[in-house]
């Protein structure tokens, strides 16, 4: 007899068996299995390899690294709970890429030397870039707030760097308990050289402001709203610093850690659902 193969209609398998998409299988779960590797012991030094082939190489760098052991909650693979909403169940140690060691590999190089010649040349300390972090195959300069116009201009301007696109500006909380748990990230395009960089900037909460790129970078200007919108962050200079996704009334920073995770009620024909978190199981 031969195999059904659909997934819900007449008596094929229905959704959610192991050929679904809503259940987890296959070797991608294997192998996200085994990226999370073992939560450090209390007080233990985190270590990150580097794809520079230089070994082992400590937390470390000017900016706040990750607590040790603090884990972080994910919304997929959960099974037993009750949950529906899928976010519970799965845990993973945090992760935060060690600073990088020269040599970067590539062109990364090359690029971090023109960079600081580029500095250089405009009295721009070295100590505005605070850490150079390569994983993955990226390279990403965290960079002080203060000098992030600066950089932005340099990076654009320069003619051994010429990146002159800024793709995205996007906002990380990495939670309450992490000190400057707020970073926005500016990806940036070199079309002269075919080269993609990343800055960040690390912000303490209570103290959310950076100044705005979008004079040097004017495609930044819908992507900072949307940053502001979605974290809190608050790009001094912006020419008009207004909610994007959320009606401007809106309370609060739907993407901030500390908002309420399930959303929330929606009356709907006389009655309330629960945000996603609150709902009961129904199997």
């Amino acid at each position: 007899m031969t195999e059904p193969t659909g997934t819900s209609k007449d008596d094929a398998e229905p959704t959610g068996g192991p050929q679904s998409s809503a259940e987890e299988s296959g070797a991608a779960v294997a192998e996200h299995r085994v990226r999370g590797g073992e939560a450090p012991e209390a007080g233990a030094t985190e270590f990150a390899e580097h794809r520079s082939g230089n070994g082992m190489a400590p937390e470390g760098g000017t900016r706040p690294a990750a607590p040790a052991g603090r884990e972080r909650a994910g919304m997929f693979g959960v099974r037993g709970t009750g949950d529906t909403s899928g976010f519970g169940g799965l845990r993973l140690p945090a992760y935060a890429p060690a600073p990088a060691e020269r040599p970067f590999g590539g062109w990364f190089d090359e690029l971090a030397d023109d960079f600081a010649d580029a500095l250089d040349q405009r009295g721009i300390p070295r100590s505005a870039v605070q850490q150079v972090t390569v994983d993955r195959g990226e390279i990403t300069f965290y960079v002080q707030r203060e000098r992030v116009l600066e950089l932005a201009r340099t990076l654009r301007d320069d003619a051994a760097l010429r990146f002159e696109l800024c793709s995205s500006v996007s906002g990380v909380d990495y939670g309450e308990d992490v000190a400057q748990r707020l970073h926005v990230v500016y990806h940036l395009l070199s079309m002269t050289y075919r080269r993609r960089i990343r800055l960040e900037v690390a912000l303490d909460v209570d103290d959310p402001h950076v100044p705005s790129v979008v004079e040097v970078y004017p495609t930044a200007d819908w992507h900072e709203r949307e940053t502001w919108d979605m974290f809190g962050v608050i790009f001094d200079g912006h020419p008009a610093l207004t909610r994007i996704l959320m009606p401007d009334d809106w309370d609060g920073h739907p993407q901030r850690k500390d908002y309420p995770l399930g959303g929330i009620p929606v009356e709907y024909k006389g009655a309330e659902i629960p945000p996603p978190d609150r709902r009961r199981a129904y199997s």
